[in-house]
């Protein structure tokens, strides 16, 4: 995005963990304008590239986000793009760089400098045959050939959601300081262990980036921990509820005060032995 040279980019991964935010964040710290289109099984060429309009009675073209984001040499963010059809296929010669052809208008629109391309979809233009991304189909093939790149992002790293989580309590003081890294540290110990069991086939769901910030914006709305687990889990079926319930229990770290304790409690322990192997 920086260098401004065309090359659209495919973006693929898992519901939830930043790839939209991901491209919103970079064009916001690079101060570069972005525009995105979320797409459907409806979208086609006239919401794309722009149609006809009855206007203040008068029929003008009005172009569509795509033609927009071209003019302002814009971040173009095709979101969600593997739930469409055949008829993405008009972005072909865009895709390419030649800029399109507006038959309607008789004319030619090329890219302005900056122009670039991202795609974000939860397959790789492959469908899904798992029912978790419904809706989804396989993509042409010469569609996916025109991205140069395809990026796999994973979910975030757990210093990485550390420092999203406390951004999201930011200035609020509903728990101190130490009560808050403690509940954080919790939720990522439960979101690392859920992950890891359903990379492992032992749990059906996934505790996704988005969702952990969503159940502490709950709890900031509520002000209590388990009501806010309870809420945000609640998509889930009740076995999966209480598969993932039982797993945040079990996996709670010591509090400050707890391992202090224990900390102390070594330390006598130690000088207790010394002074027995003096005597």
């Amino acid at each position: 995005i920086k260098s401004e040279v065309f090359f659209p980019m495919f973006i693929t991964g898992l519901s939830g963990n930043g790839k939209t935010t991901m491209v919103e964040q970079v064009c916001a710290n690079l101060g570069r304008p972005m525009v995105r289109v979320n797409f459907t099984k409806l979208s086609d060429e006239d919401q794309l590239i722009g149609s006809l309009r009855l206007i203040n009675g008068e029929t003008v073209w009005e172009d569509g986000p795509v033609v927009r984001a071209m003019k302002l040499g814009a971040i173009l963010l095709l979101d969600e793009v593997d739930l469409s059809d055949e008829k993405v296929m008009c972005l072909q010669p865009i895709l390419e760089g030649k800029g399109i052809f507006i038959k309607t208008t008789n004319q030619m629109v090329a890219h302005a400098p900056g122009f670039n391309i991202f795609a974000t979809g939860n397959t790789k233009g492959q469908g899904d045959d798992t029912g978790k991304f419904s809706g989804t189909s396989q993509m042409n093939e010469a569609f996916l050939e025109r991205f140069p790149l395809t990026i796999e992002q994973p979910y975030p790293t757990k210093s990485q959601e550390r420092r999203i989580l406390k951004k999201v309590f930011g200035k609020s003081n509903i728990l101190d300081a130490d009560d808050q890294e403690h509940y954080i540290e919790h939720l990522l110990e439960f979101v690392d262990q859920v992950r890891k069991g359903y990379d492992g086939d032992i749990i059906d769901e996934v505790i996704s980036t988005r969702r952990v910030v969503q159940i502490v914006r709950t709890f900031l709305i509520f002000q209590d921990k388990d009501k806010a687990l309870d809420m945000c889990l609640a998509r889930f079926t009740k076995d999966v509820q209480s598969t993932l319930k039982e797993l945040y229990r079990g996996c709670e770290p010591k509090t400050k005060a707890e391992i202090e304790a224990e900390e102390a409690a070594k330390k006598l322990a130690e000088q207790e032995e010394q002074v027995k192997k003096e005597a």
